[in-house]
């Protein structure tokens, strides 16, 4: 008969048990008890990747017509959630034995971290001083050295008190007068 239904027993898994006192042709297997869900260690971090995926969603919505969009993404998500939620195990429970709160391990692993953060700390707090006062060291060993070679270029003059300032002004007025004529006569020259 071409068409007719084909009626497919499947076989039991290899790892399944016989349950012992039944008869070979009616046994009931009895499978292991091993999970097959995707095992997961914090509901937290799974939920903020189903909100990440939730994104990936919405924008696939973004091809359908606008009367259908909003029903068939709420469908879409549901279902998406449903599907993550029944195929995951967090600390091998499932998703709703599972509790939202920080678990035990955790907060051992936060332990752990804040621990090696107070060492790294700590040993900073030793050696930073010693590194900051070497180089305040040898910048102030430097600044010596510099100024050792600093030699002033202009030799100052030995000052000398003149008794009698009155020549000096005459002969300072005789010196004036003598440039401004220089000066003005310059001037003359460059106009012409």
């Amino acid at each position: 008969m071409a068409g007719a239904p084909v009626l497919v027993v499947p076989s039991p898994p290899r790892d399944a048990e016989r349950v012992p006192g039944a008869d070979d042709g009616a046994s009931v297997a009895a499978t292991s008890r091993e999970d097959f869900r995707v095992r997961c260690t914090s509901k937290r971090a799974l939920t903020e990747m189903l909100e990440l995926c939730g994104r990936f969603v919405e924008k696939l919505g973004d091809a359908l017509p606008e009367e259908i969009r909003k029903p068939a993404l709420r469908d879409v998500q549901w279902t998406f959630e449903s599907a993550v939620q029944e195929n995951v195990s967090i600390n091998g429970q499932a998703w709703q034995e599972a509790s939202d709160s920080f678990m035990d391990s955790d907060i051992k692993v936060l332990e752990d971290q804040f621990d090696e953060i107070i060492v790294d700390i700590a040993t900073k707090r030793k050696q930073y001083p010693r590194k900051i006062l070497e180089c305040v060291i040898k910048t102030i060993k430097a600044k010596q050295e510099i100024l050792k070679q600093y030699y002033p270029v202009v030799h100052p003059l030995d000052l000398k008190y003149d008794p009698d300032p009155a020549s000096r002004v005459e002969n300072l007025k005789c010196r004036g007068e003598t440039i401004a004529k220089e000066i003005s006569e310059a001037m003359k020259e460059t106009r012409c």
